[in-house]
């Protein structure tokens, strides 16, 4: 089967999961902090799309919930408090430029490409929309995961870990035809409850050591050890 065989619905979705994966480049690059909470308000959207479209093409209603939910908690919500947690951290006008920019894009797009090989022998050769969807939503995990490695800056680190979070959930969506509601409700409370923390620990360390910036940290670390 072909791309072209596969019905609309199927067809868009597929589209609107590579702009997912395109927002996690654009997410992974960004340099300024409020430019990178709004990359991520918009990753968020796609995702709440692409679950109505699920919800739509079949007949699982429940999604259209959990679009909605997710589109008041990524696109809204969740941005909407890191921007009061950045602004009241003064780091509205921070920048934190790769050091190796091309080095890092290479790096993932050598992480699609692994998700694509990993996912061809788990997946039947016959199931092209599954196979490209999870392959899509791993290759936006391991992007996520990437960002918190390279990333120096605690609050990026955190973007990171929520955009794999989208990737998960783009994954259980889409290949799995949804979670239930239940499970879907104590994830999305599970996310907010971490980001508030993430927060509070934020504030924390902000008035301990005047910085959140983890190479800095752990330079301090190393210098506690020392003494």
């Amino acid at each position: 089967m072909i791309l072209e065989q596969l019905p609309l619905l199927q067809q868009l979705t597929l589209v609107l999961a590579a702009i997912v994966l395109f927002v996690s480049f654009v997410l992974l690059e960004q340099a300024r902090l409020v430019a990178a909470i709004h990359v991520f308000a918009w990753q968020g959207a796609l995702t709440a799309t692409v679950t109505a479209i699920v919800a739509a093409n079949s007949d699982l209603k429940h999604l259209f919930f959990s679009a909605a939910l997710t589109l008041i908690m990524k696109a809204l919500l969740i941005p909407w408090m890191l921007h009061r947690l950045v602004y009241r951290l003064e780091l509205d006008r921070h920048r934190e430029s790769l050091r190796h920019p091309a080095l890092a894009v290479m790096a993932a797009l050598a992480l699609v490409i692994f998700s694509y090989w990993a996912v061809a022998p788990l997946v039947k050769q016959e199931l092209l929309f599954t196979r490209n969807i999870v392959a899509v939503s791993l290759a936006v995990v391991l992007i996520g995961l990437w960002m918190m490695v390279i990333r120096a800056q605690a609050v990026a680190q955190v973007l990171g870990f929520m955009s794999m979070e989208n990737g998960l959930f783009l994954a259980a969506v889409t290949a799995t035809g949804g979670m239930p509601l239940v499970v879907e409700l104590g994830v999305a409370f599970d996310v907010l409850v971490a980001m508030i923390l993430f927060g509070v620990f934020f504030f924390q360390i902000r008035e301990s050591i005047d910085t959140l910036d983890v190479d800095r940290m752990n330079r301090l670390t190393e210098k506690a050890d020392e003494s």
